[in-house]
């Protein structure tokens, strides 16, 4: 039984766009406007600030469900051994929940292949957060 709710799920689908919308600082050789605006991701970007937060504030059955589905998502597991995947992401957490989902690549994708392939709506599980 998945032991967080689809809502806490589509919460850090929705913050983790937001990063993944983000580049790394511009490197350019002039220090001139160019007129063009960029998103850009630095130390202490408030965004990553909220999504640490977010992530740090659920209990370890959520975040072992949190990255179960994230695990489910990407084909590391499948639906039916969705047990067997919590149970993994507990025994194999070595460090903290959120350092190991922030460097996951895709991460928003995993997150809601894994939430469709449980058969839970993400576009539902959405609605309340945009």
């Amino acid at each position: 039984m998945l032991e967080i709710t689809p809502d806490k799920v589509a919460e850090v689908i929705v913050l983790s766009r937001v990063l993944d919308a983000k580049v790394g600082n511009w490197d350019s050789e002039s220090d001139e406007d160019d007129g063009e605006t960029i998103l850009e991701m630095r130390r202490g970007d408030p965004a990553e600030q909220q999504l640490r937060e977010f992530i740090e504030d659920m209990n370890e059955d959520e975040q072992a469900s949190l990255v179960a589905v994230a695990w489910i998502g990407r084909g590391t597991f499948e639906p039916e051994d969705l047990e067997e995947a919590i149970q993994t992401a507990r025994d194999e957490a070595v460090n903290a929940t959120v350092d190991y989902l922030l460097g996951m690549p895709l991460l928003p994708d995993y997150l809601e292949d894994g939430l469709d392939k449980l058969g839970i709506s993400v576009e539902e599980a959405e609605d309340g957060i945009l």
